[in-house]
């Protein structure tokens, strides 16, 4: 999941998240239109799933989250201080 300048978030699926956060960032041409208008910011929660099925059937569950449940995802994945 990444988060915009703004404070949206936005779920996709990679094999590369670091790759792809940066095509999102730095490449209109490469990155999600989602980012045209409210740049990428940070990755904020990532899974990893055994297989491209498997990952697809997550994003989209993650996607019909209301927001409150996305932000208890990213803050429980947070290490402890």
């Amino acid at each position: 999941m990444i988060e915009t300048v703004s404070g949206r978030l936005y779920t996709g699926i990679t094999t590369d998240p670091q790759r792809r956060f940066l095509e999102h960032q730095k490449n209109p041409k490469l990155g999600a239109r989602f980012f045209r208008s409210d740049a990428a910011k940070s990755i904020v929660y990532q899974e990893q799933q055994r297989d491209r099925s498997s990952a697809s059937k997550r994003e989209a569950a993650i996607k019909k989250l209301p927001r409150y449940k996305k932000l208890a995802l990213i803050t429980s994945s947070k290490p402890l201080p």
